[in-house]
């Protein structure tokens, strides 16, 4: 295409996206330098969900999930209960492979996530590319519920107790039959839609 033409592709496009209220991102060329300062893809503030904006203020520990298979989802709504017996609950995605191996084996590993778990949170969370698998990169643990981080916190062996909907997702309820705990580690948490650390 000419530059005269590519002048015209260009106007058209600016006018399609002004015509839909589109925000245009400022682009710098040189090497390393950042496309757009926010997410082009994120719907407006005053566009979401007063739901979704409750949900994004509340801040939750990031949990990884794993099963025998091995399958792995990133969790940040997971709640324990103490009882006789512990319990645990979370909400997950129905349709995940994480959930499709839960429901074979009939049991789960939790992991509480650190701060130098970001792109580990990433990967399983399916935002973060995973050459060879989402098992190829890090150390993993074997046991009976299912690959945790090495260099995990600890972790949690879980039963599936019962399943059902809730919301959009499902809400899995089990009973905790292992606790390993290695030494007291920093959580990392999600907030407003981005990972954090503990401030005092």
């Amino acid at each position: 295409m000419d530059e005269a033409g590519q002048g015209a592709l260009h106007r058209r496009f600016l006018g399609w996206a002004r015509g839909r209220g589109g925000t245009m991102f400022h682009v710098n060329h040189e090497p390393g330098a950042e496309i757009h300062h926010t997410d082009p893809f994120a719907v407006p503030a005053g566009q979401r969900s007063p739901v979704r904006r409750l949900r994004g203020r509340l801040a939750a520990p990031v949990t990884l999930w794993t099963a025998p298979g091995p399958a792995g989802l990133t969790v940040s709504s997971t709640l324990v209960a103490e009882g006789e017996p512990d319990r645990l609950l979370g909400l997950v995605d129905p349709e995940s492979e994480l959930w499709a191996a839960v429901e074979e084996a009939g049991r789960f590993a939790v992991t509480p996530l650190g701060p130098g778990h970001r792109q580990l949170a990433d990967r399983f969370a399916g935002l973060f590319p995973s050459p060879g698998g989402l098992f190829a990169l890090d150390s993993w643990t074997d046991t009976p519920y299912g690959p945790v981080p090495a260099d995990g916190g600890g972790w949690a062996g879980c039963r599936l107790d019962a399943a059902r909907e809730y919301g959009w997702g499902l809400l899995v309820e089990a009973t905790i039959e292992a606790v390993d705990l290695a030494e007291e580690s920093a959580p990392l948490l999600h907030y407003r839609g981005r990972y954090r650390g503990l401030t005092d």
